[in-house]
This record gives C-alpha cells, structure tokens and sequence, in this order.
C-alpha cells in the first residue's frame, strides 16, 4: 500500500515530462500524491469500514475522498471525474444489476489497476483477492480489460507478499491474465510511450518490478519508462513493496511528510488492520 503512494509520489514530476534516465531525482519540491494516492487510499478505507464489499459503500467513500480533495495533482481521468461528479452525463445503459447512484461506463484504463493495491494485501486466498480486486474495478471500469487489470495487479501483489518467486509471479500472470511479461526491460524502455490502458500499463509495471534488484530500483525502472509515470510506479511500487518488504526509510518519510492528515490517517489505518 505505502509502495504505491510512494511510487505515485516519485512518478508525479514526471507524468507530463517523462524522463528516461534511471538517474533521476526521486523527490523534488514538486514531489506530491495525484489522483492515483487518493483513490488508492479510498480502497483501502472501503477495506476497513465495509466488510461486506458492496459497491454501494465503495461508491459512497470514493466519492467522499473525491470532494475533499477536487482538484489533485494530475486531475482525475475525464471518464472518472464525470463518474464523481457528473453522474448524469454517464447513461445507466445495461448496468443496472450494479446497484450503485452512479453507473460504470466500460472503462479499460489503468485507474482500476492503480487503486487496487489495498485489495492485494486483505485476503488469505488468491481467489478473494481476485474476487474483492473485480469488484474494486467493475464499479467503474467494467470491462474486460479493466477488471483483468485490477485482477492481475492484485494477485501480483498477493503472491508476492505470500513468498511466491518472481518466476511464479510471471507465470501465474502470464497464464491466467495472458499478458506477455517475457519482454525485457532494456527493450521497453527504448520504445515504450504513453499508454492510458490497462492492457498498456499493468504488464509493463509488472516488468519494471521483475527486472528490478531492490524496491527503488523498481520504483526507477518503472518512471524510466516514460508514459503514464505516476500510474506505473504506483503500480509497480505496490508490488515491489510486497516482494522485497523494505522500503529506504527516506523514501518513506518524503513520501509521508507530502501526504495530508487525512490520507496519512487512513493509510496509518489500515497498517493496523493488516498487521
């Protein structure tokens, strides 16, 4: 959870002027949580307070965090700012079995896979991890390609924290989401440009992690590789978080003095939940 705060953080600066050097200043002045942090965040408060996992309260408590903070770094994506705020612009169409004020609207961006990271971290099987991560996205994002997102950054992180090598990360992705994660990083990073997708984000994040030596190495790989930077590092950072379990303690402590009371608040809480 704090490795994807942390990677949006670092990312932030570099969303609109991407660098592809690995020797980049990780934080600076402008340093600051995005959309990405804030959303993330609301999960992992829908996590603690809804048991249940409805779509109703997920609805109600990303809203909630939307109004308090309207206007982040980088906005929130024009789909899911009419979601928030402009419900009636979205028709109702055949979504109605969700039973929510606001409809999803077929959405297969990267937003469903960069606030799932606290879906990663609840469940004591792979199944409800995959289970609670389609409900995470389908709120919104119910296409196939946005649920198959949020699934498979979920279970990259379940399986991470649970002691699962990298080999089997990438094979369980590989065959269950059918992303190609046999690329090389060194390639990516020569020809890799901004891709808003899910299917164009998730395996790429998930490269930068496999390729990486330690969790900043991942954090840079994944920035380093241009695009959507703020939403790759989250990501990536999720997962890495999970894999090495350490974090440099200044990484940490520059990504937590930018964060508000309130999203500090709830990231504190669910530290204690989840142990």
């Amino acid at each position: 959870m704090l490795g994807a705060i942390i990677g949006d953080t670092v990312g932030s600066i570099y969303e609109f002027n991407n660098t592809k050097s690995l020797d980049f200043p990780l934080f600076s002045e402008g340093s600051i949580y995005t959309d990405d942090s804030i959303i993330s965040l609301a999960v992992a408060k829908w996590l603690i307070v809804d048991k249940e996992h409805t779509h109703r309260e997920l609805e109600r408590i990303m809203v909630e965090f939307a109004e308090r903070y309207p206007n982040p770094c980088g906005s929130y994506g024009g789909g899911f700012l009419n979601w928030l705020f402009y419900p009636e612009k979205i028709d109702k169409g055949e979504h109605s079995e969700i039973s929510t004020i606001r409809y999803p609207y077929k959405s297969w961006g990267n937003g469903s896979a960069m606030r799932v990271s606290a879906v990663g971290w609840v469940f004591d099987t792979l199944e409800e991890t995959e289970r609670v991560a389609e409900i995470s996205a389908s709120i919104t994002h119910n296409h196939t390609e946005g649920i198959k997102g949020a699934q498979a950054t979920a279970a990259a992180i379940y399986l991470a924290r649970t002691g699962s090598s990298k080999e089997d990360i990438k094979n369980y992705i590989e065959s269950k989401y059918g992303y190609d994660l046999s690329r090389k990083w060194d390639d990516l990073h020569l020809t890799y440009g901004w891709d808003s997708s899910c299917q164009g984000t998730v395996p790429e994040a998930i490269i930068a992690f496999l390729s990486s030596s330690n969790f900043e190495d991942a954090i840079r790989r994944a920035v380093a590789l241009g695009g959507d930077s703020d939403t790759l590092a989250c990501i990536t950072g999720a997962i890495a978080e999970a894999f090495y379990q350490e974090i440099p303690k200044e990484m940490v402590l520059e990504t937590i003095n930018r964060l508000p009371k309130y999203l500090r608040d709830t990231l504190e809480d669910f530290q204690k939940m989840i142990g």
